[in-house]
C-alpha cells in the first residue's frame, strides 16, 4: 500500500551526475560524499547506486561501521575523524581513513601502542576557520605524523568557505595558499567540492569530493541542478485529503496568517514539518497538484500545509500532489523557506517513507 506521503528517488539520477563529475574532473580521483544520511536520501541506497567511485567519505564513524557492516569495501573517509581512543581503535578495525584537524589526533596516534596502519587526510585550515591546522601548525602536525609508524600515507586536503559565489575571490586564494603550503609534500591532494568542481577549475587536483551535486541540486543560489545539467534524485510528494470553500475574510490556518480576499477554494496537503517540509514557507510558495500550480496559503501546520485551489477547479479529494520534484525544483522551495535546499533533502524524516523510481 502506498503511503499518503512519501519520496521517490531515481537512482539512475546519481549515476548521471556521476558522469557530469566525471567530465568535468576527468584526471581526478572522485571520493563521493554520502554523510548526512546519504544527504537525507537514505545511506546504504546512495552507497549501492555509487558502488563504482575510487572512495566514499561520511562525516561520522558511525555511518562508517554501518557501510562496513553492509558489505561495502571501498575507500572510506571519515571527514570528523575520531574523538576518542575507542574511535581511533575502529579506523584500524574497520579500515577507515581518517581526517586528521587538531593535535589532539595527533596525539592520540602518538600514543596508542600496537600493530596496523592507518591512513590520513591532513587538513589544512586555509581560510574556513572551521576545522584544520593554520600553516605553521600543519607543518608541525604533518612532521609528528610522518614519524608515527602507525601512519602509513599521509594525504592532504582544505575546504572551501565561499565556493558557492562565483564572484568571491576568496576562494582563489585558498587554492593558492593550500597549493604554496603543500607543495613540497608527498601524498595526495583534494581540495574541491560540489561548487568547486563546477565553478573553480583551479581546485581540480587528485581527488575530488562531489557531495550535493550528486544528488541533482545546484550549490549555486543562482542556478538550479538542471540548469547545471544535473538531475534531481529526490521528489516529495503527497495527496490532498479535504477541500473546501470559505468566504471573503475567513482566515486559514494556525494565527489567521491568511485572509480570503474572495470566496476561495481550499485544498487541504497531507505533509507538515513533521514530515521535514518547511515550517517556513512563506504564503505563495509553489506547490504542484495534479501537475499545475497552486500557492500555499496559510502557516504549515505539523501534519498539513492549505493551498490555494481557485485556479484548479477539477481538482479533488486524494489528487496526488508534488512538494519538490519533477516540474518544481527543490532549490526554488528552499527561496521561498528563506534556507538552502541542502536542508529541505537532509530535513525529510523517518514517517516519510522512502521508494525507488520504478
Amino acid at each position: 500500500m502506498k503511503p499518503v506521503t512519501y519520496a521517490v528517488l531515481d537512482l539512475e539520477a546519481v549515476q548521471h551526475n556521476l558522469v557530469k563529475v566525471r567530465q568535468i574532473a576527468a584526471d581526478a580521483k572522485i571520493m563521493a560524499v554520502i554523510k548526512a544520511n546519504g544527504y537525507g536520501h537514505g545511506l546504504l541506497r546512495i552507497a549501492k547506486a555509487l558502488g563504482d567511485v575510487d572512495a566514499m567519505a561520511v562525516a561520522r564513524i558511525d555511518e562508517a561501521i554501518r557501510l562496513r557492516k553492509a558489505g561495502f569495501n571501498q575507500r572510506l573517509a571519515v571527514l570528523e575523524g575520531f574523538m576518542n581512543a575507542d574511535e581511533l581503535e575502529a579506523f584500524f578495525a574497520y579500515d577507515l581513513e581518517a581526517m586528521i584537524h587538531c593535535v589532539e589526533q595527533v596525539e592520540l596516534i602518538e600514543n596508542r601502542a600496537g600493530q596496523g596502519q592507518l591512513s590520513i587526510w591532513l587538513k589544512l585550515d586555509s581560510g574556513m576557520n572551521r576545522l584544520g591546522f593554520k600553516e605553521i601548525e600543519f607543518a608541525k602536525a604533518h612532521q609528528r605524523l610522518n614519524l608515527c609508524s602507525l601512519v602509513s600515507t599521509i594525504n592532504l586536503m582544505t575546504h572551501f568557505a565561499n565556493a558557492d559565489d562565483k564572484n568571491d575571490a576568496k576562494t582563489l586564494g585558498q587554492i593558492r595558499l593550500f597549493k604554496q603550503t603543500v607543495k613540497n609534500y608527498q601524498g595526495e591532494c583534494s581540495i574541491a567540492n560540489s561548487a568547486g568542481i563546477l565553478a573553480w577549475k583551479e581546485a581540480l587536483t587528485d581527488w575530488v569530493r562531489p557531495g550535493i551535486m550528486l544528488y541533482g541540486i545546484s550549490p549555486f543560489a543562482e542556478e538550479t541542478g538542471q540548469q547545471l545539467g544535473l538531475k534531481p534524485v529526490m521528489s516529495l510528494y503527497s495527496q490532498l485529503i479535504a477541500i473546501k470553500e470559505i468566504q471573503k475574510g475567513e482566515t486559514v490556518g494556525y494565527s489567521g496568517t491568511w485572509a480570503a480576499e474572495k470566496t476561495t477554494r481550499v485544498g487541504v496537503v497531507a505533509i507538515g514539518y513533521a514530515d521535514g517540509y518547511p515550517r517556513h514557507a512563506k504564503i505563495g510558495t509553489p506547490v504542484l497538484v495534479n501537475g499545475q500550480r497552486v500557492p500555499l496559503i496559510g502557516r504549515v501546520s505539523m501534519d498539513m500545509i492549505t493551498v490555494d485551489l481557485s485556479s484548479l477547479s477539477n481538482a479533488k479529494t486524494y489528487d496526488p500532489v508534488t512538494l519538490w520534484g519533477e516540474g518544481l525544483a527543490v532549490e526554488e522551495i528552499a527561496i521561498f523557506a528563506d534556507t538552502i535546499p541542502y536542508t529541505l533533502v537532509c530535513g525529510v524524516t523517518q514517517r516519510v517513507q522512502i521508494l525507488d523510481k520504478l
